[in-house]
């Protein structure tokens, strides 16, 4: 998966327009339907090819250090595998970074859902002091004097390169990072029995059915793209949630449901990514969460051995190669 991943994105640097993985065979099996494209934002493949060379660009950050990709890497599924993400100069931003995939279909966006649009969403990084730590007109003074930046913004918008076409440019790319072709998504949606193991069969059935994990994490996206709280925040939690955007105390704790697409290579987990395995996130929900403020009735299972591995493997299978 790493080496296939690397290609595309390299690939995608070098200029070839690829929207998403696919098999050999080429065959779309996505569950997803039409991704809906914001009336100001129409795409094309020059403001996708724009966006992505921006994603890549260090010098949207204050010491030309840090890039989207450092956070988002390829290799990762779009995540780091760090609990924190790290910014310039060293900095902790605030929370754990999230894979980027399939955010194009997303009503809400951060772990608070306090963003609305990917447009938006690119300016939350640059300007924040732990991640990227720049201001947008010495952002925008570096790139406009890039003439190839210069040239594609006359070109594709119609004007100087600016903060209108550094989000939409980007938030253009983004919603090209699509993950549909699982081992799951040609078993489930095509009916290719064989495409997983008897052992991920079982661990769908525990998902969707004895551990109803499909509450939150439902198909085909797996998220339900709404807040929840699974008991990890107190009064005393650097992080409170959705109450950062609304200070209304009954949301504490909540925070937007990930997805489980490419699960498997996005650890750590928990906003905080305080979880670093698998194993550790079903001992969690096993015990039934810990009891933090403003917590959701989570109920405690047991698992057998067999059927802790049986569920993993399921998991695995949401992997897009």
């Amino acid at each position: 998966m790493k080496t296939i991943l690397r290609f595309i994105f390299l690939a995608s640097i070098s200029g070839i327009f690829l929207v998403q993985c696919r098999s050999e065979s080429n065959e779309s099996v996505s569950p997803f339907g039409e991704m809906i494209q914001p009336k100001n934002n129409a795409s094309s493949n020059e403001k996708i090819a724009l966006g992505r060379k921006l994603f890549f660009d260090q010098r949207l950050s204050l010491n030309n250090e840090v890039s989207c990709a450092t956070c988002h890497i390829p290799d990762m599924a779009l995540s780091d595998g760090h609990n924190l993400a790290k910014g310039v100069k060293g900095r902790k931003a605030f929370r754990n970074t999230p894979s980027l995939f399939n955010v194009g279909f997303a009503p809400r966006l951060m772990f608070d859902g306090g963003v609305k649009t990917l447009e938006e969403q690119v300016l939350v990084p640059i300007l924040d002091h732990n991640e990227m730590g720049a201001s947008m007109p010495e952002v925008i003074m570096k790139l406009r004097n890039d003439a190839e930046y210069q040239t594609a913004a006359r070109k594709i918008f119609n004007r100087d390169f600016d903060a209108w076409v550094l989000t939409r440019s980007i938030a253009a790319f983004e919603r090209t990072l699509v993950s549909d072709n699982s081992a799951f998504d040609h078993f489930f949606y095509q009916n290719k029995s064989n495409a997983i193991s008897e052992s991920a069969k079982r661990g769908w059935k525990l998902f969707s059915g004895k551990l109803n994990c499909v509450k939150c994490h439902s198909a085909p996206f797996f998220t339900d793209f709404e807040l929840h709280n699974n008991g990890r925040t107190t009064l005393n939690s650097s992080d409170l949630g959705r109450y950062r955007i609304n200070n209304d105390s009954t949301n504490i704790g909540f925070f937007k449901t990930p997805s489980l697409r490419n699960v498997t290579v996005t650890a750590p987990y928990m906003h905080d990514g305080t979880l670093k395995t698998l194993d550790q996130v079903i001992q969690y929900y096993a015990k039934g969460g810990d009891g933090g403020v403003n917590q959701e009735k989570l109920k405690p299972f047991s698992l057998t051995k067999a059927e802790i591995g049986d569920l993993k493997n399921f998991l695995k299978s949401l992997e897009d190669y």
